[in-house]
């Protein structure tokens, strides 16, 4: 029987457990340059020390107007690359594999002067309106996503993640609530996505994972549900994704359509749908910080790896404390070993 301190492998990448440090945004880079700091080191590598199997860097993105604020990580250039590296490397010592979530905002970059979206739709009265890409500089902004993914390989990261939920770029174009495009990336909502996930394949090695976080429910009035998501999702795992990391919402103010849920695992029935219809591994999120939950989730068979955000944020350590509660072995720090008895 699997559970939340069964080993997973999924092509090259093989981590110790089943829980995973979701991408959470720092809003941390002091001098506004896009490079890691101190905080982010101490962050990312407390919670490899704290026994975490895969930490997913924030939302780090590929050009500077491509930040939700002017404080995000950024790999839009080399010299980025080492202050990642540094994170990197520390993590790998303590047992942790490192992703990075390859983004770019779109119309909700905040401080950007003037964002830029699929079509120039804000995404409330209080926001900037953007200003519609082209269809060129749509396939110049593919061409900031491969080099951003080229960027955090070179950093030694094990996995890729392509952020496309929350009403962030990707998201943006294969959702018809803010695609109304009439050129080949209107008439094919995925076409963005999917040369996105081909570009970042041509700078992977061949047996690093990709995993593409999705919103699977749009909570707007008009928006798509879980079928449609399906249907995307099907498209995007042919065009080479290999593990979903599942949420929902994100994409413009919650109205009269419905709201995202305040129960405990809200979002899973929505990773296990993506799962069982298309036979692919998913990462389910979304308040699942009781560990006695969280192990049911993947002893239950609706996900294969779990991430646990907030829960994370309270407590680095809280992969150890979660072994402890369900009398499951792992590795500890030899430092810490005194503050976990053995019964």
């Amino acid at each position: 029987m699997e559970h939340l301190f069964s080993p997973y492998k999924i092509k090259g990448l093989e981590l110790k457990n089943r829980v995973v440090m979701p991408p959470m945004c720092q809003y941390s880079v002091t001098n506004k340059d896009g490079i890691a700091t101190d905080w982010h080191y101490i962050h990312y590598v407390s919670r490899a020390i704290g026994g975490a199997s895969l930490i997913i860097i924030e939302m780090t993105d590929v050009e500077p107007d491509g930040r939700i604020s002017d404080y995000d990580l950024g790999l839009w250039s080399d010299e980025q690359i080492p202050a990642l590296e540094r994170i990197v490397e520390a993590c790998h010592k303590h047992g942790a594999k490192v992703g990075i979530q390859i983004a770019h905002a779109g119309r909700k970059a905040e401080d950007a002067d003037e964002p830029v979206a699929p079509s120039a739709i804000p995404f409330d009265e209080k926001s900037k309106t953007p200003r519609e890409l082209s269809t060129e500089e749509v396939k110049e902004m593919v061409e900031k996503f491969r080099l951003a993914v080229g960027r955090a390989v070179k950093a030694g990261v094990d996995v890729i993640e392509l952020h496309g939920a929350h009403g962030y770029l990707i998201h943006q174009f294969h959702s018809a609530y803010t695609n109304k495009r009439a050129d080949e990336y209107g008439k094919e909502l995925t076409k963005f996505g999917v040369e996105i996930i081909q570009a970042a394949k041509n700078e992977m090695p061949a047996e690093m994972p990709l995993i593409m976080r999705i919103s699977a429910r749009e909570y707007v009035e008009g928006g798509y549900g879980i079928n449609e998501a399906i249907e995307f999702s099907r498209v995007y795992q042919k065009a080479g994704v290999d593990l979903f990391h599942v949420s929902a919402g994100g994409e413009g103010p919650i109205a009269a359509a419905g709201k995202p849920g305040t129960h405990v695992a809200y979002q899973v029935p929505l990773a296990r749908a993506i799962k069982q219809e298309l036979n692919i591994p998913v990462i389910a999120v979304g308040r699942l910080d009781e560990p006695v939950l969280a192990n049911a989730v993947i002893g239950n068979d609706e996900a294969d790896l779990v991430a646990i955000g907030r829960g994370m944020l309270r407590n680095p350590y809280w992969a150890l404390e979660a072994a402890a509660l369900l009398h499951k072995e792992m590795d500890l720090p030899k430092q810490y070993v005194p503050g976990f008895p053995r019964n």
